[in-house]
């Protein structure tokens, strides 16, 4: 298979996603769900992708919209547009389906999915991530990844206008 073929079968909307994922849990495949922004792909976002992988056979990776985005971070986010954010996302070795999700949180999506594990980074508590209770309450677990110091999107931004 072409490469680039590779990369775009990893791109799925929620239908198609959910009954691939009903296929990976029938052959016993262990998935993890994490989702985010990542509007400039960095190290601490590579790291964090990494790690997350390793706790399963699967990872999936929830992206917010580009309006998804502008409600959370305001009017000068996105930096990179959605399809775009999805390719790099799903160009990951690491990565085995990419999701756009529009609402304030991911937890239509973590329910459609049922994930065996919850991951995010290192800023939250386990009592304020978005669908803990449910992947736990269906026998799932839920693991916080801490952040690679001195990485974050914000911080690139400021420093590019700087220059």
């Amino acid at each position: 298979m072409q490469k680039l073929q590779w990369i775009q079968r990893k791109i799925f909307d929620r239908e198609n996603l959910v009954r691939e994922c009903n296929i990976w849990r029938t052959t016993g495949k262990k998935i993890v769900f994490t989702n985010g922004c990542f509007d400039i792909l960095h190290h601490g976002h590579l790291d964090l992708l990494a790690r997350a992988a390793d706790f399963g056979n699967v990872l999936i990776v929830g992206v917010n919209t580009d309006s998804s985005v502008q409600r959370l971070k305001g009017p000068a986010r996105p930096i990179t547009h959605e399809q775009d954010r999805l390719f790099q996302l799903a160009s990951l070795l690491c990565t085995d389906a990419v999701c756009l999700f529009d609402e304030e949180t991911p937890e239509a999506l973590i329910k459609m999915i049922r994930p065996d594990l919850l991951v995010k980074g290192g800023d939250y508590t386990i009592d304020k991530i978005v669908g803990a209770d449910f992947v736990q309450s269906n026998g799932g677990s839920v693991e916080i990844i801490p952040f690679v110091t001195g990485y974050s999107t914000t911080s690139l931004i400021e420093r590019i206008q700087r220059l």
